[in-house]
């Protein structure tokens, strides 16, 4: 761990969800990185890093330079700060780290510390700018309207869902989650939508039209369905995806109709050839994973998503389903529990612990089918399953991140 990544690891948990004041003066002292590149904004309860993930690929087909920021990271931190999907090296990291720490040594005469988010948000920033990126695709953290990457002005602002997740921060219904969400649509610019429920819809259009924001809405003005995406100005056909799921394809609709507007509004021009490429070359780590020996890896973290993990079992015909679950005790890990037990009644489901003074453990639970340790159940599968046999993993971002890294391992040394 370098000294940057040292000093973030002191500010986890500080200042969190404290308002924007603090970055605003940042980014002014920090001379307004972000003003020196487009950007496109994603939110959403479920989907952001899949779409950033299809749009990436699509812009470094056309050899576009893209940055993209997300979060949490699988592997390393870096992560979360790519340029075409190379990590930021080692050396940049601390020398831009150290900028952000010179800074904040004059933001502290008015503000209190920065927060680990603000400071990671900050170097990304920095970096696109040094790097002279294309196009910047930015995640939002937590919601929207108050999220620390809300000082940027997205070219364009994607709504990929809205559905019940982070209620303690957001709210506990879709209309307070939705206005969170639509926070991030700015005056006079481009807005895309995904398949939104009724409520949160209407409220993106009330929103849209409050700014004078020209919106784009899944199933109204494009689609994507049988390898066919469509919109008011074109139809492209045999697109494949590289990432499983039916569901994909709705991320990948708003991922395209999200790029195709970019494109026009650039006056570049997308090449269909290099469009199909791009989206059957996609890979998101933890989502939907496939490793083998029959298991799936996927960070279905909330209800909504569960839904989709489940969709996606039950497609799975003729096959003993076993699936290992993991979750963190601020999540609605019993409503997430009851859930796979209705839905996958058939299913051997298993619950288990990781690496996180936050996570699920025995004493959280009343189950008989607890194992402590994660990567015993896993060597067990992998020794005695058969062709007929899947294993699904899934639960928080947190818990499939580290077990990842275990089968990253395990295929290392085998």
């Amino acid at each position: 761990m370098n000294e940057i990544e040292t000093w973030l690891e002191s500010r986890i948990g500080l200042n969190f969800r404290s308002g924007l004041a603090r970055m605003i003066r940042a980014i002014d002292l920090l001379h307004h990185p972000e003003a020196n590149y487009p950007m496109i904004h994603v939110t959403g309860t479920n989907g952001k890093g899949s779409t950033i993930a299809f749009m990436s690929q699509l812009f470094v087909q056309h050899d576009k330079k893209v940055g993209t920021f997300t979060s949490p990271h699988m592997t390393s931190i870096h992560d979360r700060i790519c340029i075409n999907h190379e990590p930021i090296p080692d050396k940049d990291f601390i020398r831009i780290g150290h900028c952000v720490q010179t800074m904040e040594r004059q933001l502290l005469q008015t503000h209190s510390p920065l927060s680990y988010f603000e400071i990671l948000t900050l170097m990304a920033l920095l970096y696109f700018k040094e790097e002279q990126v294309d196009v910047a695709l930015i995640e939002v953290g937590i919601g929207g309207l108050l999220d620390t990457t809300n000082v940027v002005i997205g070219d364009i602002a994607i709504v990929t869902s809205v559905g019940l997740d982070h209620q303690e921060t957001l709210g506990d219904s879709i209309a307070a989650i939705a206005e969170q969400k639509t926070g991030i649509f700015k005056e006079n610019k481009i807005a895309v939508i995904g398949p939104l429920i009724e409520e949160a819809r209407r409220l993106c259009e009330l929103r849209a039209n409050a700014l004078g924001v020209d919106l784009y809405e899944y199933g109204r003005d494009f689609s994507f369905s049988k390898e066919q995406f469509s919109n008011q100005d074109e139809m492209i056909v045999d697109l494949r995806l590289g990432l499983n799921g039916t569901y994909q394809e709705e991320n990948a609709a708003v991922a395209l109709q999200g790029f195709l507007l970019f494109m026009k509004q650039q006056n570049w021009q997308p090449q269909v050839k290099w469009i199909r490429k791009a989206l059957q070359q996609t890979n998101w780590a933890g989502r939907l994973e496939y490793f083998e020996g029959g298991i799936y890896l996927d960070g279905a973290h909330n209800l909504p998503a569960l839904s989709r993990l489940v969709e996606f079992i039950r497609q799975q015909e003729q096959k003993e389903i076993f699936v290992l679950f993991g979750a963190l005790r601020r999540k609605n890990y019993q409503g997430m529990l009851s859930y796979l037990t209705q839905e996958l009644p058939e299913a051997r489901l298993t619950i288990t612990t990781f690496e996180n003074d936050g996570a699920v453990g025995e004493r959280d639970l009343t189950a008989e089918n607890y194992v402590s340790s994660y990567q015993e159940f896993i060597e067990q599968f992998i020794r005695n399953s058969t062709d007929n046999q899947l294993l699904f993993v899934t639960g928080s971002l947190y818990f499939i991140a580290e077990v990842r890294a275990f089968l990253l391992e395990k295929e290392l040394t085998a």
